[in-house]
């Protein structure tokens, strides 16, 4: 770990692509694990969590820390994907030193060639490239999206950032909920930037994109992160969190959250990130998120709102 956030801070440049900071991964596995907390406590609990940007392992790892923290017992089993070959060494590598099976960590271009086609997942969480263009993956892409059962079925976005393309990928990786099971299907995190939430009028591939996640009652909750957050950009940046079997009350519904004001100053600059979340911060974004009620941070929107 150590090793890792010190290779992320002497290239700042690029940390970004290498490394997510922890504070906000913990965040996300913290929204993400809610409302299974209780289930996952139960002996003989097993969970399996996918990542198709993995880079160096950090959300993987995280996310399993916390179920283990949960329930030491519990089963859990980690699966990858990764388009850069040094981050994917280093992934693999922190994964042996704690002892977990590698084999489901590939090496390969999540967009163009899914290594884990046909597998679905109780738990997703991704940091994909932000306004990355996706022309190397764009034949592979356009074909499956002519497909009648793809992964990019709902929309393309403009060649120029592939962000929606990853926000398909993981709903097609989300485990099905099955008819009157409760806490069945899968739930995924994933941070973007402003793009996916704002690019692209009535009738553009990322509106389109936009409209399948409402209208499918997929999308539960976007959460608005401070800025300076990431080592190599200052720019606003927001969880999308989906659920594919949501709770009874949420159902129909989209839970806006405003965490823009809880962050604490950093000491020391790393790159461009001079806030993180600290415990209390987090605590307090994901309270928000669990009460599920209207206040100054928090709104509540009928799908239809967003029409």
């Amino acid at each position: 770990e150590d090793l890792i956030r010190r290779f992320a801070e002497a290239s700042n440049e690029t940390a970004g692509e290498h490394f997510t900071p922890r504070d906000a991964i913990k965040l996300m596995v913290d929204v993400l694990l809610d409302p299974d907390s209780d289930m996952l406590t139960q002996p003989g609990a097993v969970r399996t969590i996918y990542d198709p940007t993995a880079g160096t392992g950090g959300m993987l790892s995280v996310a399993e820390e916390r179920i283990r923290e949960l329930n030491p017992r519990a089963t859990v089993t980690l699966s990858g994907q990764e388009l850069n070959d040094e981050s994917y060494a280093i992934c693999k590598s922190d994964m042996i030193g704690q002892g977990q099976a590698v084999d489901a960590i590939k090496l390969g271009d999540t967009l163009r060639n899914d290594l884990h086609a046909g597998q679905t997942f109780d738990y997703c969480l991704s940091n994909p490239p932000y306004g990355v263009d996706w022309k190397a993956a764009e034949r592979d892409v356009r074909k499956e999206h002519a497909g009648q059962r793809g992964r990019f079925n709902a929309g393309l976005p403009r060649i120029s950032d592939g962000q929606t393309l990853f926000l398909q990928h993981l709903v097609s990786k989300m485990r099905p909920a099955k008819a009157g099971v409760e806490n069945s299907g899968g739930r995924a995190a994933i941070v973007l930037n402003g793009s996916p939430l704002f690019t692209g009028g009535a009738g553009s591939g990322e509106s389109e994109i936009r409209r399948w996640l409402v209208e499918s009652d997929l999308l539960e909750a976007i959460i608005a992160l401070p800025t300076n957050m990431f080592y190599n950009t200052g720019i606003a940046t927001y969880i999308w969190l989906l659920d594919n079997n949501k709770a009874p009350q949420r159902r129909g519904k989209i839970q806006l959250i405003d965490g823009t004001s809880y962050w604490t100053k950093l000491r020391k600059n790393l790159g461009s990130k001079n806030r993180e979340l600290s415990d209390a911060d987090r605590t307090a974004i994901a309270k928000l998120y669990a009460d599920f009620e209207v206040n100054e941070h928090s709104k509540i929107l009928e799908a239809a709102d967003f029409g």
